[in-house]
């Protein structure tokens, strides 16, 4: 009976929060929440492009350093053996600053997602999660992306000579079914990791703002994301 009582309270509970949660937006008017959200996108958009599209902004941080790929991780002790280390330090390195040069021009990109935004949008974002800013960002901007990344990345990886004899070795790698089809192109495996490290970044704004709604430095996002 005490259990049954227990589990009662704890529905009732749920419900309350969520009768109070639904009250909270429903006070929230639809340009405040199109606005806030707006807001918040652009506060992640900054602070990736911000903290990546730098020197040393893959390279520096461990979260979104790019590595060889797959099997070339493996056979990267191999080479050093060899004698081709300073070869794998600078394909790493190349890569990462390719990484850098691209999300730097990542901006207008994302801004344009931003104004695109519709009001269902913005309530999808609210609602959706709470990674829905990154995935809105994902679904909109990731083909406008690609296409201003790869050429930023081919212009890195071709003034140096490595790059050739990388895709030539990984595009057999990869028909040996030893690394992905997908990562045997560096531009294009590259591109996609300064995607992710991209997205990454804005996944870990759009976090801390959804924690830490009041430490946000808006009274508009207080107002919108305090009452989620």
């Amino acid at each position: 009976m005490r259990r049954f009582a227990h589990l009662v309270f704890a529905l009732f509970t749920l419900c309350t929060a969520a009768v109070t949660h639904a009250a909270a937006l429903d006070g929230i008017s639809s340009g405040d929440a199109s606005a806030g959200v707006k807001e918040a996108l652009a506060k992640g958009a900054d602070y990736a492009v911000s903290s990546l599209g730098v020197n040393n902004g893959f390279l520096g941080n461990s979260k979104v350093k790019i590595p060889l790929p797959g099997y070339l991780q493996k056979a990267e002790a191999g080479l050093r053996m060899f004698g081709m280390g300073k070869q794998a330090d600078q394909l790493v390195e190349t890569m990462n600053h390719a990484a850098e040069n691209a999300v730097a021009e990542a901006k207008p990109i994302l801004t344009d997602s931003i104004k695109k935004m519709s009001v269902q949008d913005a309530k999808g974002i609210l609602t959706g999660g709470e990674d829905s800013v990154t995935q809105y960002f994902k679904r909109t901007s990731t083909e406008q992306l690609t296409a201003k990344f790869l050429p930023i990345v081919k212009a890195a990886t071709s003034k140096l000579q490595l790059a050739d004899q990388y895709n030539a070795f990984a595009g057999k790698a990869a028909s040996a079914g030893l690394i992905d089809a997908k990562d045997a192109d560096i531009d294009r495996y590259v591109t996609q990791k300064a995607m992710d490290g991209l997205f990454l970044m804005i996944a870990e704004e759009e976090k801390k703002l959804r924690n830490n709604p009041i430490g946000a430095g808006s009274e508009l996002l207080k107002k919108v994301f305090g009452a989620l």
